[in-house]
């Protein structure tokens, strides 16, 4: 299952994979911008720690996870 989410120039793709019944393992990549090396291998997929998780929480978190990096590139929101 996949979801794509605009933030700030950019596009956090977010996959889920099914790890038991009901769980997901959730893997994020961000494209886009001009700095995209500094997230990863140069944009590449990231596993998020601590899962499975439920579907909803695994959207949430990728959300949130992929935010956070585009952030710590670009800086506050003024």
């Amino acid at each position: 299952m996949r979801r794509m989410i605009t933030y700030r120039g950019f596009e956090i793709h977010v996959e889920l994979t099914p790890a038991a019944k009901d769980m997901f393992d959730v893997t994020v990549q961000i494209k886009g911008g001009e700095n995209l090396e500094v997230l990863g291998v140069r944009g590449g997929r990231i596993p998020l720690r601590n899962g499975p998780f439920t579907e909803r929480w695994a959207y949430l978190i990728a959300e949130i996870a992929g935010q956070a990096a585009i952030d710590v590139l670009l800086g506050p929101v003024d």
